[in-house]
């Protein structure tokens, strides 16, 4: 997986967790999308193929923020 390909996946992912963290008033938005970037990258780091993987690890970190 390239680099490129990779930021995007990320940003991707952020996202749309962020979207759903928000809508739920789960976080500030801010926090939100910090949070789901921070998870995003690292799922994907140690798993690059893996983006559901990625996704699911970013909605639990923000529901412990939360």
């Amino acid at each position: 997986m390239s680099k490129a390909l990779k930021k995007k996946a990320v940003q991707k992912i952020a996202k749309r967790v962020t979207k759903k963290a928000v809508a739920k008033k789960v976080v500030a938005k801010k926090d939100a999308k910090a949070i789901a970037k921070k998870v995003a990258k690292s799922v994907l780091k140690k798993n690059t193929t893996n983006k559901k993987s990625a996704k699911k690890a970013a909605k639990k970190a923000l529901k412990k923020a939360a």
